[in-house]
C-alpha cells in the first residue's frame, strides 16, 4: 500500500506539474497574441497618421476650434504631474461628468486633476466649469509614442474614462505604470458589443485591464461579462445623466427667451443636436405645423458648429423666415425658424419651447441625449436611431413621455396632436419628469466607486 500511495502522489505531482506548465504556456501563448494584436494595430495607426493630419486639417476648414493646439493631439504640450486623469471626450460626457469632478475636488481638495476631451465642444465646457482648477489639454491620438509622452509628464496614479471611450494603447500603457482604471457612466450597445466580439483579440485585454466599471444599466453590464470582463469588477449604478440639475440661469433665460420671442402663447418646438441628413426633415415638419399653427416657431441647433453655415443655407432653401441667434437678429411675429447657431444654450432652448426633437436619430448616427428636454418637461420625439442612448429612450417610452418618428409627416403629425390636446401633452410632460426624478442617485452611487478607488 505505501508504495502505491507514493505512485499516487507522484501521479498528481506530474499531472499537476502538466497543468502548471500548460497553464504556463497558454498564458504566455495569450500574452503573446495580445501583444502582436497591439503591435499590428499600432503599426496601422502609425501608417495611417497622415490622414490624422488630414482629418485634422479638413475639420479646421469647417471650423476655427480646430485650427489650434494640434501639438496637444500628439502628446507634445507640456503638461504638470497630476494625481488623477478624468477623460471626457466630447461635450455630452463632459457635462455628465461635471458633476462627478466637482465632488472630487471638494472631498478631495488637495487631489490635482487633469482632465481631457477630444472635441473642442467638450473642452469648452471644461474651461468653462473648472477654469484653472484642473488641468485640461486634449487627449493625444492613440500611438504609442504620443500615449507614452502624455502619461510620462501627467504620471496619473488613477485614471477615470467615461462612457464608452476605449483606446487600447492607453490602457495598455496605462496598466503597466500601475495606474488604477475606472469605466464611469459605461454603456455598451448590443452593436457595439458584436463589434467587441469580432475584434476579441484586441478588446478583451483592454477590457481586462478595467480595475471597475459603472454600469449604466443591468443590460450593460451582462454585455461587458459576456465579454469576459469579471463580474466582481462591475457595479450598475445608473446613468449620470439622470442627476441633471436645471439651474435657475437656465429656467430664468429660458422665460426671457420666451417673452422676447412673442410666442407667450403660440407653439415653440427645438430640434435639438440634429445633424446634415436631417435639417430637411425638421424644415418640412415645420412647414406642415404652420398649416395649424400658422405662427409657430422651430429652433432648430445643429449638433456642431461647422454646421452653423449649411443649416441656415437649408432654411432660407426652404422658403422659411429666418433669424439667427449668433447675430442676435430679432425674433418676431413673422419669425418661422430661429436657428440656434451658438454654443451652451440648447438647455435654454429647451426650457422656452413645448416640444423637442432630439437628432442623431433620423441618421444612422446613434442619437443624443433624450433626458435633456424631459428634464426641462417637454414631450421628446426621436428617430429610430437611438442606439447610443437606448435604455434612456426606452424607459422614456414606455413611460410615455418619448415617442419614436419614421419620418418628418409623422413628426409634424405627432407634434400638432399636443399642440391640440392639452391633456396628452400634460401627461407626457408630468411622465418625463417622473422619470428623471425616479432615476436620479448615479452620481452618489459612482462617487462611492470613486472614493474606493482614491482611497486604495
Amino acid at each position: 500500500m505505501g508504495v502505491l500511495a507514493h505512485v499516487n502522489v507522484l501521479n498528481v505531482s506530474v499531472n499537476s506539474a502538466y497543468v502548471s506548465i500548460t497553464a504556463t504556456k497558454q498564458t504566455k501563448c495569450n500574452q503573446a497574441h495580445t501583444f502582436m494584436n497591439r503591435i499590428l494595430y499600432s503599426t496601422l495607426l502609425y501608417l495611417l497618421s497622415p490622414l490624422l493630419l488630414l482629418y485634422l486639417t479638413f475639420r479646421a476648414v469647417k471650423s476655427p476650434a480646430y485650427r489650434g493646439r494640434w501639438a496637444e493631439r500628439f502628446g507634445l504640450s507640456r503638461l504638470q504631474a497630476t494625481d488623477l486623469l478624468v477623460h471626457s471626450v466630447s461635450m455630452g460626457e463632459t457635462l455628465a461628468a461635471i458633476p462627478l469632478i466637482n465632488k472630487i475636488l471638494t472631498q478631495y481638495p488637495h487631489l490635482t486633476l487633469t482632465v481631457t476631451t477630444t472635441s473642442p465642444t467638450g473642452s469648452a465646457e471644461v474651461i468653462k466649469a473648472f477654469g484653472d482648477r484642473v488641468q485640461h489639454c486634449y487627449l493625444p491620438f492613440d500611438l504609442p509614442l504620443c500615449v507614452a509622452r502624455f502619461l510620462s509628464q501627467v504620471q496619473p496614479k488613477q485614471c477615470i474614462i467615461m462612457e464608452t471611450e476605449l483606446w487600447p494603447n492607453l490602457l495598455h500603457q496605462a496598466k503597466q505604470r500601475g495606474v488604477k482604471l475606472m469605466l464611469a457612466n459605461a454603456r455598451l450597445s448590443a452593436k457595439s458589443a458584436k463589434q467587441y466580439q469580432q475584434r476579441r483579440k484586441l478588446v478583451i485585454p483592454m477590457l481586462q485591464a478595467l480595475d471597475v466599471i459603472a454600469a449604466q444599466s443591468p443590460s450593460t453590464a451582462e454585455r461587458f461579462i459576456a465579454l469576459g470582463v469579471p463580474a466582481s469588477k462591475i457595479e450598475v449604478t445608473g446613468s449620470l445623466k439622470f442627476d441633471l440639475t436645471i439651474g435657475e440661469q437656465h429656467i430664468a433665460k429660458a422665460r426671457l427667451l420666451r417673452s422676447e420671442w412673442q410666442r407667450l402663447e403660440v407653439p415653440v418646438w427645438v430640434a435639438g443636436s440634429v445633424h446634415p441628413g436631417e435639417f430637411d426633415a425638421m424644415l418640412s415638419a415645420h412647414k406642415n405645423v404652420l398649416i395649424r399653427f400658422p405662427h409657430a416657431l422651430l429652433v432648430m441647433v445643429p449638433r456642431h458648429p461647422e454646421q452653423f453655415e449649411a443649416a441656415a443655407s437649408r432654411v432660407k432653401a426652404a422658403g422659411l423666415t429666418l433669424a439667427r441667434r449668433s447675430q442676435a437678429d430679432k425674433v418676431d411675429a413673422d419669425t418661422q425658424v430661429l436657428l440656434g447657431d451658438t454654443m451652451g444654450e440648447l438647455l435654454s432652448f429647451y426650457g422656452a419651447a413645448d416640444q423637442a426633437f432630439v437628432g442623431g436619430t433620423l441618421i444612422e448616427n446613434g442619437g443624443h441625449n433624450p433626458l435633456e428636454p424631459a428634464a426641462m418637461g417637454l414631450p421628446v420625439y426621436v428617430g429610430p436611431n437611438f442606439r447610443d442612448f437606448a435604455e434612456i429612450a426606452l424607459m422614456l417610452q414606455e413611460a410615455g413621455a418619448l415617442s419614436v418618428v419614421k419620418s418628418a409627416e409623422d413628426l409634424a403629425l405627432q407634434l400638432v396632436d399636443k399642440f391640440d390636446d392639452k391633456e396628452a401633452y400634460l401627461l407626457a410632460r408630468e411622465a418625463g419628469l417622473k422619470v428623471v426624478e425616479d432615476n436620479k442617485g448615479a452620481l452618489a452611487a459612482q462617487f462611492a466607486l470613486v472614493c474606493d478607488l482614491l482611497d486604495q
